[in-house]
């Protein structure tokens, strides 16, 4: 019995399935939810207390947040978010307004990769920053301009 070759090229691609690229967007906001309680001002004080007692971090080069709560609070005052279909996460400062963080528009994305991981990283503004990783390969097109048009704000991965 043979095969042609268009036979076989059909066979082949019923069973092999194709690369295809898919484009995600940078999440709307106004879907998106607080998923982790922001820490109370006791937590707060407690765990500045255990942070900046560690002999070693006296050394280290990030010890500036050491030198007074405020600054510790405004690097720790912060609670886990993700975007309405739990594709993307960030950690967003609990001194920012619900209503802000769901009003923010995105303002750029960016892609990096690491150990096979993608980070698609969306920017909003305030210090907003939602993150999807992916193991796909992801681009992003240069020309995009995310400020004029937040829908257009979107990578393609493969």
């Amino acid at each position: 019995m043979k095969f042609s070759l268009a036979a076989f090229v059909m066979l082949c691609g019923s069973v092999i399935p194709l690369a295809r690229a898919d484009a995600i967007s940078c999440p709307d906001l106004s879907a998106a939810v607080q998923v982790a309680a922001c820490p109370t001002e006791e937590d707060l004080r407690f765990t500045f207390n255990g942070y900046c007692s560690d002999n070693a971090r006296i050394y280290s080069k990030d010890a500036d947040v050491c030198t007074d709560f405020q600054l510790y609070r405004k690097l720790k005052n912060v609670a886990l978010w993700e975007s309405g279909d739990g594709e993307f996460q960030a950690y967003v400062s609990c001194d920012l307004p619900v209503a802000g963080v769901k009003a923010a528009k995105a303002s750029g994305i960016s892609v990096s990769r690491k150990a096979g991981i993608t980070r698609l990283v969306c920017t909003y503004g305030e210090g907003l920053v939602f993150t999807n990783r992916t193991r796909l390969e992801c681009s992003v097109d240069e020309k995009a301009n995310c400020s004029a048009d937040p829908s257009g704000c979107k990578a393609t991965c493969e």
